[in-house]
């Protein structure tokens, strides 16, 4: 995993795909203080969930805040809690037994968090119309974010590899706001969250959804050193390797919208071609990782098991060893 993040020569392709018993990574999050109310579950932060009757992960449909102008009633989660890390000790000691890298997981790291407490409407237009109200509440989302960051750093120092956190950033045509806007509000945030879990010695993974081909540029130029993108095919597999190759990491697989859910063989095969010619590298730069919802996206395990078998190949073309064979 390291040789594959540090652009250093890895003997395989790096595999997080536990649905097959292959996963190279210990992940974890914290231990959150989330309830149910009236049948509703209702997030740490505040924030009520809603699902459809189609399996999947929900939105949040009730906001604590009414306006960004409320950032002050934010309440935030208390992340100097003992209790919150009680169960890293053991998954630690699992890693360390079987070598694997070890990753904390942050749900909802800025943006997605801002839009989750005060509505994705209203902080659209507070980036706008009330910028202060609106910096005060992604500032106050970030201290909080720093204080679990550093509740990791504080107890486990460099046994921790990494983070790896979500941020959507994008409809399937653009990202949600000029790069313009990004880099003035956006950007120095990312950083100082970024430089915190560098200086405790983690790399820094960040999920994003959507057409982001802008925003990598900017999550590079933050620090991140690993973007996870799993519609390939929305964001231009030839396109995204001819700007980015070599200076990022790439974590991703077929893709979840276009090839899984159809399992058309041709294409699973072509999807990890692709992606080997543009995003891979001789020395690293990609990480082989699952969805990890099959039913949420529709993609039957006759697909996955292609999928994996053709990132095999991959591998083995690449860099002389395939994958290990699935356990499941």
């Amino acid at each position: 995993m390291r040789a594959a993040l540090r652009f250093e020569g890895p003997e395989r392709l790096p595999v997080r795909m536990a649905c097959f018993g292959r996963d190279d990574t210990v992940w974890f999050a914290h231990v959150k203080a989330d309830r149910t109310e009236n049948g509703v579950q209702v997030d740490e932060w505040g924030c009520r969930w809603d699902r459809t009757n189609v399996a999947n992960m929900g939105q949040p449909k009730g906001h604590p805040l009414a306006d960004v102008s409320e950032c002050d009633r934010l309440t935030v989660p208390d992340y100097g809690e003992d209790a919150r890390f009680a169960h890293v000790p053991e998954a630690l000691a699992l890693a360390e037994r079987e070598g694997r890298y070890t990753q904390a997981g942050i749900f909802m790291i800025l943006f997605e968090r801002m839009h989750a407490a005060a509505g994705f409407e209203n902080v659209m237009v507070g980036l706008l119309e009330d910028p202060e109200s609106t910096g005060a509440l992604a500032d106050r989302i970030v201290e909080a974010q720093l204080r679990l960051v550093r509740g990791y750093q504080e107890r486990f120092g460099r046994r921790l590899d990494s983070f790896g956190m979500t941020d959507d950033w994008g409809t399937q045509q653009a990202a949600f706001v000029s790069m313009d806007l990004w880099y003035e509000f956006f950007f120095p945030r990312y950083r100082r969250l970024f430089d915190a879990m560098h200086e405790g010695g983690q790399d820094v993974w960040v999920h994003s959804c959507g057409k982001v081909n802008e925003i990598i540029r900017g999550y590079i130029d933050a620090g991140v050193d690993a973007v996870n993108l799993q519609q390939p095919r929305a964001l231009g597999i030839e396109e995204i390797g001819r700007r980015y190759r070599g200076r990022i990491a790439f974590e991703s697989l077929a893709d979840i919208q276009a090839t899984l859910p159809g399992g058309r063989l041709d294409r699973i095969e072509a999807d990890a071609r692709a992606l080997a010619e543009h995003w891979m590298t001789p020395q690293g730069g990609f990480v082989f990782s699952d969805y990890g919802d099959d039913r949420a996206i529709g993609a039957d395990p006759g697909a996955k098991r292609a999928m994996y078998r053709a990132f095999s190949r991959v591998s083995e073309e690449l860099y002389g060893q395939p994958l290990p064979e699935p356990l499941a």
